[in-house]
Order: C-alpha cells, then structure tokens, then sequence
C-alpha cells in the first residue's frame, strides 16, 4: 500500500484530535496519545484544551483529581500524565531498558543496581500504607537505614533521576502536591483497580505498540524506540515485539520509506484526503513528540533548532497542511508567530487559532503578530 506524507499527516491529525478537535474528556485525549508530557504542567494543560472543541482549562486537574490521570515519570524518562489503566505497560518497557544496569548510569548516579533493587524495595514498603510524602519526607524515611545514608544528596535531587527506575518498576508515583512540594504515593494503593501492576515485558509490548501505531502509525520500529526510550532497547527484543505481532500489522509504502500500520487502519489511512489548514499547538505537543523532532516529513531539518531547543525546551508549534512550519508564543494580549523561511500563513486562519488558543490560556482579545 501506497500513501503520502500528507495523507499521513491528516490521518495523525485525525487520530489525535487536533483535526477535527473533540469533545473527550481529557484522559480520553491523553489515553489516545499515548501520555502527555507534564514536565511542564501548563503544557500538558493546553495539549488537552487545544485539542478540545470548546477548551476546558480545569480538564486535566479534574481528572488527576478524579483519579483517571497519573502522574509519573514514562517515556524517556520524562513526567507524563497516563491513564492509570494504560500506565503499567509504557513503564514496564522503560523498566526493561534497565537503564540503571549500565555502567555510565552508575557513575553518573553513584547508585548501584544493587541499591536501586534495595530502594524499589524500600520505598514500595515505605508507601505501601497509601501514604503520600513529600520528598524531604521520603528521603528522612530512607536514611534511617544507614544503607541509604550516603545517597541523600542524590536522592534529595529535583531532578529525580535515583527515583526514575522504581517508578519504572511501578513502587511509586507522583500524589497530590502539598503547596508546592511533590509527592510520592503508591499506584496500587491511588489508583485500585485502575491500576493493574506492572506486566512482564513480552505482554506489556503488543499494548503498547499497538497503541503507539494508533496515533502515531505509520511507523518503524526504531521510530517507537526512539519516542519511549530514546533508543535504549535490545534491537533482538525490538524486532522480536514487532514480529509477534503478526497480522495485526501491515507495512506501508510512505513516498519510499518503509513503515508499519495497524491492519485494522489501513483502508481508512489509505482513504484519506490530505487536509489544508492551519492548527496551533502548544509546547511539547505530541504531534510532534511522537514522531520526534528528526522526522523530516513533518519538520524541515533545517528548522528544527527552532523547536527542539536548548536545554530540551520544545516549541510551540504552528502546523500547516500536516508540516511544522513557524512556532509561536504569547507575549501579553499579542500571539506572536515567527514563520520559517520562505512560509506565507494565511491570516484568517491564523486569527481562527489563535481564539482558541487564547480561550485555552484563559486569554480574552488575542491578537496575531507575524514577528
């Protein structure tokens, strides 16, 4: 089967609701993109309301509140919101990456994979009451045993990266924030029987595949690695995973480049009509981090330090006819749009958006300025 970028692109759009937009609730948006990056809790806000018919800026608070939004560390190692139900499979692949077993990582950390087996453990018992600590509150726990005492700057750090792997392994995640301190809680204990562990890694692959190929698709299987553990896992496990799944995939003939679908969406994949038009979205978008920033179907090579930029700070995106083709940001009462070389935006439209965008950031009166 033949099919090209824009077809691909407007399909995408379709899957994940920025094409047309939708009245789902934001952990359905969440579950069908596979997560939302939280790094930033603003960005997984407006990556919900942009995507919303009418934008629901309280839709995401809501639904951690309700208890059908997550909040832990996922894919590449990154803070994501995730369906509670969904959750367990994504953990289990990063867990399976063992990132902590690699030399590099211990003398970067300081941390054995011996002490990491010993804090998973300690930690799950720690929680395993249902409590939620802070931090500080946490760590005073851990270094009563003295196994943990040389630990404590590490563990103290808001960059979290000792914590990483016991989140991977499902012994925490994050609770609701006291002031503005996180904390850490139990999964099994927050979220019942939404949460269902853990599974082994051969099970956990074929949920998570397929449901990366059904907002992402279509997709090889270093482009999945790439999104969930920036190209950590085994290539033997990798080939494996995507093999198993057998029928249930079918390979996709992109302008040259090889790529798989979900069989159930070829035919609509194939029929699809390229769409014209402009969309907005925020920073660290999954329509773009799904794909990743490298693909240059969707953004031109030579523009991407303009999205990906320092320090890992992605852009917020204007998405013309499927392609990443200017970024924006909001300076006051004006939306300021900085097109690539050479890109003509159509006005209207781009007023159109940026309504939208205002309602989503709770800004009245938005005006477009072409920078």
């Amino acid at each position: 089967m033949k099919v090209t970028w824009k077809q691909v692109a407007t399909w995408r759009m379709q899957r994940q609701y920025v094409h047309p937009r939708t009245k789902r609730s934001a952990s359905e948006i969440v579950g069908r993109l596979c997560g939302v990056q939280a790094q930033v809790w603003s960005a997984a806000e407006l990556a919900v309301a942009l995507r919303q018919t009418t934008p629901d800026g309280d839709a995401v608070d809501r639904d951690v509140a309700d208890l059908t939004l997550m909040k832990t560390w996922a894919m590449r190692g990154t803070l994501h919101l995730l369906r509670p139900q969904d959750a367990g499979a994504f953990l289990s692949l990063m867990a399976d990456a063992g990132s902590w077993l690699k030399p590099s990582w211990t003398k970067a950390s300081g941390v054995s994979p011996k002490q990491v087996d010993e804090l998973t453990e300690e930690v799950s018992g720690i929680l395993d009451d249902g409590a939620e600590l802070t931090r500080d509150q946490l760590v005073t726990k851990l270094i009563a045993d003295k196994r943990f005492q040389s630990m404590e700057e590490r563990l103290r750090s808001g960059w979290g990266s000792v914590l990483k792997p016991l989140a991977w392994r499902g012994a925490l995640c994050h609770g609701v924030n006291q002031g503005n301190k996180i904390t850490f809680t139990s999964p099994a204990k927050k979220f019942g029987k939404d949460w269902q562990g853990i599974p082994e890694p051969d099970e956990a692959a074929p949920l998570a595949i397929e449901a990366y190929l059904g907002a992402y698709g279509p997709a090889a299987p270093d482009t999945f690695d790439r999104w969930l553990t920036l190209n950590s896992t085994s290539k033997p496990k990798l080939r494996k995973w995507f093999a198993d799944l057998g029928d249930k995939v079918t390979e996709v003939d992109v302008e040259g480049r090889k790529a798989l679908i979900l069989a159930e969406h070829a035919d609509e994949l194939a029929g699809t009509t390229e769409c014209k038009g402009v969309k907005l979205l925020g920073h660290f978008d999954q329509y773009v981090l799904g794909p990743g920033t490298k693909d240059d179907a969707l953004l031109d090579a030579q523009h991407r330090v303009k999205v990906s930029r320092a320090a890992g700070w992605i852009s917020p995106i204007v998405v013309v006819d499927g392609r990443v083709e200017a970024v924006w940001e909001i300076d006051g009462k004006e939306l300021v749009v900085t097109p690539f070389d050479g890109v003509s935006l159509p006005r209207k439209d781009l007023d159109k958006e940026a309504t939208h965008v205002g309602k989503a950031n709770g800004i009245s009166g938005l005006k477009v300025r072409i920078a």
